[in-house]
């Protein structure tokens, strides 16, 4: 626990200043839950992807597909006012997880009559 002051703490007082930090702390949460609900949805989306990949002897990674959607993130990002490097390394964190997970689905026994070799 830290002896730092909190930003309530800090202001005690200012009724409005706390007020509105409350209120500006609960969008934030709002949004990281949002965040987390878009991620999952992503991630049902990549799973999909995956197996399609696997049944298909496809590779689990696609570089020309990921420069591409890194090149479009970045501009969107510029768009939206957003620090493209941010967005760059955001989506290479997720493009990471995806092909983990593509290489899981594709080391695993196929089931059904897929093209596995």
């Amino acid at each position: 626990m830290s002896d730092e002051p909190t930003a309530e703490h800090t202001l005690v007082g200012d009724e409005q200043a706390l007020q509105r930090l409350r209120e500006l702390r609960g969008s934030i949460d709002n949004l990281d839950a949002a965040l987390v609900h878009l991620l999952a949805e992503r991630f049902k989306c990549t799973q999909q992807v995956g197996e399609l990949k696997a049944a298909h002897d496809l590779p689990p990674a696609d570089p020309a597909r990921e420069a591409d959607q890194i090149a479009r993130l970045r501009r969107l990002a510029e768009d939206a006012r957003l620090d493209p490097a941010f967005a760059e390394k955001f989506l290479n964190f997720i493009i990471e997880e995806v092909v983990r997970h593509h290489r899981a689905i594709a080391a695993r026994p196929q089931q059904g009559g897929g093209n596995r070799r």
